[in-house]
């Protein structure tokens, strides 16, 4: 490590202003802040100063997605298996999925870093670490036939106007990867829907073995089907077909506690997202006008992308909700609209999507109105004070 910062340092002088690269010099700085911890300090002033920056919280968001990364590898190899009918291992299941996702990922972050560094170059910003999250974030939640081109499209999509537009990271209004899946699903439906787009090789639908079904359990809910739906241990695991990383609650329970353990992630977004779908599962449990209502709220837990979502969407810091009482809105609110949307809207079966986009509108109002609220509170207590001071 040392060899590698001396010849960084070496470097550093072509690339700072009046240099020969001065034009690359974000790019630099980009690399350089990768590798090792910046080394800009303050000395004086009212200043937080705490060694946790952007660059170590995204590699804390990182290794909390890698049980549902690894999982998903093994999982998506099953599921192929199991369609053409053959016993495999889990070597061999793990193997064929990592495989197939480890182009999703390189297109994802090949696009997505390419648009950032050309972005830096323009404005003359240094480059943020925060797309190293998102770039994993959007292969996880797409279905494993999605052709590299649309995941390529939806990359540059969600960075430019998800992300861009708005200023760069910390200033985007929607959650990014949520808006490369909102683009694929919307542009290109026939990608996200049917039985046979969750098990890889199987487009066409060809070669399927006899008696086995692709369908997720969201889609066999929508079609009425629900006596054929997985157990809950098979969805609580996540042994079911799915978007790569979103089937196993497992896993994401995993990195739930390294997020709140970290203080990353908010558990009260958490909690509150939980809350709003077991309210709004008791609901509809009550009223059970049909199939889907009668089914359990808790199985609404393990389904589609709903814990992945309460996890590692709703808890974006920057379209969330900051203040404390506003996570606990926001987070029972999106819970609320997730379960909606699903059971009385079937064109929209994973819910949990619009939810977050539609509760990311919303979050600047929610915590206007928490402020508002304590400023007000405040200000009547000033004012029995004074009455009473004055008596």
């Amino acid at each position: 490590m040392n060899s590698l910062r001396k010849t960084l340092d070496k470097l550093k002088p072509h690339f700072s202003k009046g240099g020969r690269f001065s034009k690359l010099q974000s790019v630099f700085d980009g690399m350089e802040s990768f590798m090792f911890v910046p080394d800009k300090v303050t000395f004086s002033g009212s200043h937080i100063r705490d060694y946790t920056d952007l660059k170590r919280t995204m590699t804390i968001v990182i290794i909390a997605l890698l049980p549902a990364l690894l999982f998903g590898s093994y999982n998506t190899g099953l599921q192929h298996f199991r369609s053409v009918g053959i016993e495999s291992g889990i070597f061999q299941s793990f193997g064929y999925g990592f495989l197939r996702i480890l182009p999703f990922i390189i297109v994802s972050y090949l696009v997505g870093l390419g648009i950032e560094f050309i972005a830096a170059q323009i404005r003359g910003h240094e480059i943020n670490e925060g797309y190293l999250v998102t770039g994993l974030l959007i292969p996880l939640i797409m279905p494993i036939d999605v052709p590299l081109w649309m995941l390529a499209l939806a990359v540059a999509f969600a960075v430019i106007l998800g992300k861009e537009v708005f200023g760069g990271t910390g200033m985007n209004t929607f959650n990014p990867a949520l808006l490369a899946r909102a683009f694929v699903f919307f542009s290109y439906p026939g990608w996200m829907t049917g039985d046979t787009v969750w098990t890889a090789g199987l487009t066409a639908g060809k070669n399927i073995a006899d008696g086995f079904s692709g369908a997720t359990p969201l889609s066999l809910c929508v079609t009425g089907e629900i006596s054929r739906l997985p157990s809950f241990m098979e969805m609580f695991v996540g042994t079911i077909p799915g978007s790569f990383g979103e089937t196993s609650v497992i896993a994401i329970l995993i990195g739930a506690a390294v997020l709140i353990a970290t203080g990353v992630g908010s558990w009260k977004i958490m909690a509150g997202v939980f809350g709003g779908g077991l309210a709004m599962g008791l609901l509809l449990n009550a009223i059970s006008a049909n199939e889907y209502m009668h089914l359990p709220f808790y199985y609404q837990f393990v389904m589609g992308g709903f814990a992945f979502g309460a996890v590692f969407m709703a808890t974006d810091p920057v379209t969330a909700a900051q203040t404390e009482k506003g996570k606990w809105i926001y987070g029972f609110l999106i819970g609320v609209l997730s379960i909606l949307i699903r059971v009385l809207n079937p064109a929209y079966p994973e819910g949990v999507m619009l939810a977050i986009l539609l509760m990311n509108v919303f979050a600047p109002l929610i915590d206007y109105f928490v402020i508002q609220s304590s400023i007000n509170r405040r200000l009547k207590r000033v004012k029995v004070e004074i009455k009473t001071s004055v008596k």
